[in-house]
């Protein structure tokens, strides 16, 4: 392993790279294997192992090519990377229950006729 000067933390190895690359191959072609060949009847099956296989190739990406662990820079570039994902799952969740309650408080033609008439 070598170091920039002036650098205290070792680059990242071949090995971590081509390992990182193989999986990041292989968790991407089992969602599309699952989808072009329709190997599951049931599609909210095939949502959720496409959605958990993108997770787990965020972790490998952030692990094999951004070397985020806790022992970056003190473990502050893992709580930074923690906090930001804390935020994006706010952000996405706040979003999709604010267009449900939009959707479903915002559409008076969509409701039932006796709710229409009560108004």
């Amino acid at each position: 392993m070598s170091t920039h000067q002036g650098d205290t933390h070792p680059q990242a190895s071949r090995r971590v790279y081509l390992i990182g690359f193989a999986l990041s191959a292989v968790l991407t072609f089992i969602p599309f294997w699952l989808v072009m060949t329709g190997a599951l009847q049931d599609p909210p099956a095939t949502i959720a192992i496409i959605v958990t296989l993108a997770v787990v190739q965020i972790i490998v990406h952030t692990i094999c090519f951004l070397h985020v662990n806790r022992h970056a820079e003190g473990g502050w570039t893992l709580l930074a990377y923690i906090f930001t994902g804390v935020m994006v799952l706010i952000a996405i969740g706040g979003s999709l229950w604010i267009m449900y309650h939009l959707n479903s408080n915002m559409m008076p033609g969509m409701m039932p006729p006796d709710m229409s008439q009560a108004r």
